[in-house]
């Protein structure tokens, strides 16, 4: 375990410790965000039954009280768990893994707003095929089509489900 823990000490980004209080103070808030429109909406028990935010009420205080015990385990560990919360979440590496899916997914979300769905995906595809699985570019673009090709077919002419073409709309040509 200590060669491991030294080999990641200096790529580590956080702590399995910072993580899990970080978490927990953000579950708190998401608490006391329920609680509080709970109590707008009437928490109350009523002449006829519950308030609307009767039972979310009592949600977020659960959530509440839950973010204080992870918080309260994640500051005052001993022994084996401060161990635990010493160790590192995550390093450079598999941050860079991560980040590598997780930045195309956003321009990808962005895509589909102003290219459409299906012209979107299709980039997305042939880019994850060639970057990520060293693919070559002619496949990629044949995978890429094909696959959007056919959700088009399914989807549109079959189905008759419009989906998103975009503000764009770069297949208008096509009628649908």
């Amino acid at each position: 375990m200590e060669s491991n823990q030294t080999s990641e000490e200096g790529s580590a980004l956080a702590t399995n410790g910072t993580v899990d209080a970080v978490v927990a103070v953000l579950i708190f808030l998401l608490g006391a965000l329920v609680v509080f429109g709970s109590r707008q909406l009437g928490a109350e028990w009523g002449d006829d039954g519950p308030g609307p935010g009767y039972f979310p009420f009592y949600i977020g205080v659960i959530l509440c009280i839950s973010g204080l015990g992870v918080l309260a385990q994640s500051l005052l560990a001993k022994g084996k768990a401060k161990e635990k919360n010493a160790e590192a979440f995550v390093d450079r590496e598999s941050m860079g893994r991560v980040l590598a899916v997780l930045i195309p997914a956003i321009f990808y979300v962005a895509a589909v707003d102003l290219i459409g769905i299906y012209v979107a995906s299709a980039v997305y595809i042939v880019l994850f095929m060639v970057y990520l699985g060293k693919y070559g570019w002619i496949k990629s673009v044949i995978v890429g089509l094909a696959v959007n090709a056919l959700f088009f077919l399914m989807f549109e002419v079959w189905f008759k489900v419009p989906l998103h073409k975009g503000t764009f709309d770069p297949l208008s040509f096509l009628g649908y």
